[in-house]
């Protein structure tokens, strides 16, 4: 573990995390209570008596070619609606398409061949981010599905994607969860919620078994970064080559279907392929 830790940055060694980190949010919010105090104060409007875990980081694979996804935390309350809670600590320019793409994927989870569409539960993608991601100084933004025409007609399908942003400025949240992302932006406020997750976050920090299962999963990570900067480097150089042949054949007058015919030999391509480079 010695060598792994000397490989990680300080923001990522698991002594330094803090609850803007997803891995260690997903786990501080296996405790039940925190989990339904949170929601509470994310949307007061709703009565959740209680919380279940179908799955703890629940992953979701449609089929073979489909992109997997694997979510932070994913809940159901006694009523059936299902909250998927994410911690996004980066802007990556893709949030709203990956809500779009995770809706889906947690609508495949509800209904099986043969079940009524109706049967579809209420659901809500929340993402808690450090940083405002539509630039208008808003702590939370909510998106429904709504008629163009008329705003004031919604599609009905009891949908919903909420994004927390704690770096917002406007006075448009509860005290009770301006509090909450006060420390997710590494504030400390006075409040006993706050309190109790700075809390579960030190003693999640004790567990060996997380610690363990986080740096190996960071290391994955680091390793599949660098085969995907060595494959770049690797394709980067063959274009440079199959350019290099090309233009030196044209040098010759050499016409482009002998070229081409050549290129596929050479590199192994399909004529699709090596259309692409003339």
């Amino acid at each position: 573990m010695k060598e792994i830790e000397k490989q990680i940055d300080m923001n990522t060694k698991w002594e330094n995390l803090s609850i803007s980190n997803d891995f260690l949010f997903g786990k501080v919010m296996q405790d039940p209570k925190l989990c339904k105090e949170l929601l509470q104060r994310i949307l007061p409007e709703l009565e959740i008596d209680r919380i279940e875990y179908p799955e703890l980081q629940k992953g979701i694979n449609p089929d073979v070619d489909a992109k997997s996804v694997r979510l932070d935390v994913y809940i159901k309350d006694g009523k059936g609606t299902v909250y998927d809670i994410e911690m996004q600590a980066t802007e990556t320019g893709e949030l709203p398409k990956r809500t779009r793409y995770y809706q889906s994927m947690i609508d495949l989870q509800m209904i099986d061949k043969g079940m009524f569409y109706k049967q579809l539960k209420p659901s809500y993608i929340i993402f808690i981010c450090p940083f405002d991601l539509y630039g208008a100084g808003r702590h939370i933004y909510t998106f429904e599905n709504f008629c163009k025409e008329d705003k004031d007609i919604l599609l009905g399908d009891e949908t919903a994607k909420i994004f927390l942003n704690a770096d917002g400025r406007l006075d448009d949240v509860s005290k009770e969860l301006k509090a909450f992302l006060d420390y997710v932006a590494g504030k400390m406020p006075d409040d006993s919620f706050v309190k109790k997750l700075a809390d579960a976050v030190k003693e999640a920090k004790k567990n060996r078994e997380w610690r363990h299962e986080y740096m190996t999963l960071l290391m994955r990570d680091q390793e599949n970064i660098e085969k995907g900067i060595q494959k770049g480097i690797q394709k980067g150089i063959q274009k440079g080559k199959i350019y290099g042949m090309i233009t030196a054949y044209r040098d010759l007058k050499v016409p482009d279907h002998e070229i081409l015919k050549k290129v596929q030999e050479k590199f192994q391509l399909s004529l699709e392929e090596a259309k692409e480079y003339l």
